[in-house]
């Protein structure tokens, strides 16, 4: 008890010793009491010198920084070729479902419902009217103008080729997507004059292959009225009956064949979201007082096929990019644990010349965002590459989505992060002592 009382001086000795400068040195340099200094305070690390450590580890490790920054750049370029690939493929099949007229609908003069005999027609300003709906886009009218068309004068009325006189303007081939073969189609200064356009079908019965600039045109009898043909239109897809016709100016027909200036159809183009709604005020909208007399064609059943495959990719590349992510992550995370595992004599020796567990966290996080930057700045070159040889190959344009690519390098330095946490905890928990002792 006696040497006990000796180790444990009494605090009011302890006191008075400090107070009057007496005191044992090895109280007065306990490591609790002693000041900070510039040679004791912990270093901190700026992020240079947290990339340049995270560096040598990559550095250091060369072939199996490659393999990791290789599995990562595989997922990446899965995740960009998954998605431009298909969207690629979308935009061609867009371009093919927009050239069958998905977003095409035509309104026809119902020829039964057309009273007193009289053939059935549209009000002059139905056109126009139509044009006001919010959603339309385009609009155009062709009218019948009921007139028979011969190649020569020397064939009789009862030889005529049974073909449709149509009048029409000079925004018709936009509307339908038509394009010339031969020739060129009617402007607005050429729609006033006696000259015609064929469709495919008329010039082949007519005799006519091809219009040669340069040559006197030919021509054909209108009713008692020669017209010069002035171009061959290719075959038209969203409107078959404009194969079969003789197209002439809006101006001209009145002028030489006593149109009336009434439409019998009209070509509508709208947006694609809204097509329904437009079709089901179009009756109304074309002849409000006899919308009964309006034929609206429904829109084609290859635009539900269209929403129905937009859905299904959607689907597809949020699952595939997952996966590809998942994969990227694990194969860093699985490195990573590895490397904390092989290089525990370096870390027990960092701790004990000083470093402490935020610095060795540090380090290791760092090697791990560096990998997968690596890695994911690998996977977007080649998957852009991929992309756009597989699209050029199939001869679709190629489209590169931005957020993929964007999302593709961000996500690789998050999967960085995430997959570096556990390991570099793991080596900041590494005892000194231990981890040197570590053969």
């Amino acid at each position: 008890m006696t040497a006990g009382r000796r180790r444990r001086p009494a605090a009011g000795r302890q006191e008075s010793a400090t107070a009057g400068g007496t005191a044992a040195p090895h109280a007065a340099t306990a490591p609790t009491d002693r000041p900070e200094t510039p040679w004791t305070r912990p270093v901190r690390l700026s992020p240079a010198d947290l990339l340049r450590l995270g560096l040598v580890g990559v550095l250091s490790r060369r072939t199996r920084a490659v393999l990791s920054a290789i599995g990562i750049s595989i997922g990446i370029a899965t995740m960009i070729v998954v998605t431009g690939i298909p969207a690629s493929s979308q935009k061609a099949l867009d371009a093919e479902l927009t050239a069958l007229g998905t977003d095409r609908l035509q309104a026809v003069a119902d020829r039964d419902a057309a009273q007193d005999g009289t053939p059935a027609s549209f009000p002059e300003t139905s056109a126009a009217m139509v044009a006001r709906i919010g959603a339309v886009k385009a609009v155009t009218a062709v009218a019948n103008t009921h007139t028979s068309v011969r190649r020569s004068d020397k064939i009789g009325p009862l030889d005529e080729s049974g073909l449709t006189v149509l009048a029409a303007r000079p925004d018709l081939l936009d509307v339908v997507n038509a394009t010339v073969a031969s020739g060129q189609y009617l402007t607005k200064v050429t729609e006033r004059f006696p000259t015609v356009v064929l469709g495919s079908d008329s010039a082949t019965r007519l005799g006519f292959s091809e219009v040669r600039p340069g040559e006197p045109p030919p021509l054909v009898l209108l009713g008692g009225q020669w017209f010069s043909v002035t171009g061959i239109l290719r075959s038209v897809p969203l409107a078959p009956d404009l194969d079969r016709a003789v197209l002439v100016g809006w101006d001209a027909a009145r002028r030489h064949l006593g149109f009336d200036g009434r439409p019998t159809q009209l070509f509508i183009q709208a947006d694609e979201e809204h097509i329904a709604d437009v079709r089901a005020v179009l009756p109304a909208t074309v002849d409000p007082e006899s919308p009964s007399v309006v034929l609206v064609s429904r829109p084609s059943d290859v635009l539900a096929a269209k929403r129905s495959a937009e859905a299904t990719f959607s689907g597809l590349f949020v699952g595939l990019a997952g996966l590809a992510l998942l994969v990227g992550g694990i194969g860093v995370a699985n490195t990573m644990v590895i490397s904390v595992l092989e290089r525990r004599r370096e870390i027990g020796l960092r701790r004990a010349l000083g470093a402490n567990r935020g610095q060795i966290r540090g380090q290791f996080l760092t090697e791990s965002v560096v990998l997968s930057g690596l890695g994911g700045l690998t996977g977007v070159v080649v998957g852009v590459v991929a992309t756009i040889g597989y699209a050029a190959f199939q001869g679709w344009p190629a489209v590169i989505p931005l957020q993929a690519v964007t999302g593709g390098f961000a996500g690789a330095a998050l999967i960085g992060v995430v997959a570096g946490v556990y390991p570099a905890v793991r080596a900041s928990r590494l005892s000194p002592t231990v981890a040197l002792a570590t053969t």
